[in-house]
């Protein structure tokens, strides 16, 4: 029985999912992609809306990174009875879990639907959403799920901004607005007081409405300190009422 590569999306693909695509294939020669846009994710009926869709236009991007199945189920063939909401932990309800209610229970609800119907043994997620690929992990092990969580690094553009289906409706002005971001990043990443250095700047920019700016443990989710040798950078905000995420490994003793 051949091993089958599963990398689960919204659509609206982009560079950063085709690099999912790409790094899948290298576990496997059959690649499973699905297009499904999870309403149980979205606290707001608005933001489902306007959720871009292009099923054709989606499926020949992803076949031309290389995924040999498109699967794009109906609401219905994912959720056919009311579904039973399986909840994240305790961290659903830190950094995102606080301004997206009920959003990482859905994300977990959805793969586990995901992974019954697919049965993949490799599973590659982004860490764009950091917090959603720590927690997909720690659901796995816990409940000793048999699909190996593959982690794919997170994908800039030219100019430094985290590739993201919402950043088409930043336009231009709010696009070099957001561009503080990925600079208050990479400032921090070389600072001995990475998450004092992203305020500083962060808060320069009148167009940005920060969220949080955190420096965190990896391993354990919980805020670095001063032993801690796997830091990673995570950013929120908003920029003309986008939401935007981003984050960045950082020094050790810079």
């Amino acid at each position: 029985m051949s091993k089958t590569a599963f990398v689960p999306t919204m659509g609206a693909l982009h560079a950063g999912h085709l690099s999912l695509i790409e790094l899948a294939k290298k576990y496997s020669d059959d690649v499973v992609v699905s297009i499904f846009v999870n309403p149980l994710q979205f606290e707001n009926k608005d933001d489902l809306a306007k959720y871009p869709r292009d099923i054709d236009g989606d499926s020949q991007l992803a076949r031309s990174a290389g995924a040999t199945e498109i699967w794009a189920p109906t609401y219905d063939e994912i959720y056919p009875d009311n579904p039973t909401i399986i909840s994240a932990g305790a961290l659903a309800d830190k950094y995102e879990g606080v301004n997206r209610p009920g959003h990482f229970d859905g994300v977990v609800t959805v793969v586990d639907r995901l992974f019954k119907k697919v049965q993949p043994q490799y599973a590659i997620f982004g860490e764009k959403d950091f917090q959603q690929l720590f927690i997909i992990k720690e659901w796995v092990r816990k409940n000793q799920i048999p699909v190996e969580i593959i982690s794919a690094p997170l994908i800039r553009d030219s100019d430094g901004l985290a590739l993201s289906s919402r950043n088409i409706r930043l336009g231009d002005d709010g696009r070099r607005t957001a561009l503080v971001i990925s600079r208050a990043l990479h400032q921090a990443s070389v600072s001995n007081h990475p998450e004092e250095r992203m305020l500083e700047i962060l808060k320069s920019e009148p167009g940005f409405t920060l969220d949080y700016a955190v420096v965190i443990d990896e391993e354990s989710f919980e805020l670095a300190t001063p032993g801690t040798t796997k830091r990673r950078a995570l950013i929120a905000g908003w920029v003309n009422g986008v939401r935007l995420l981003d984050n960045m490994a950082m020094s050790v003793g810079a």
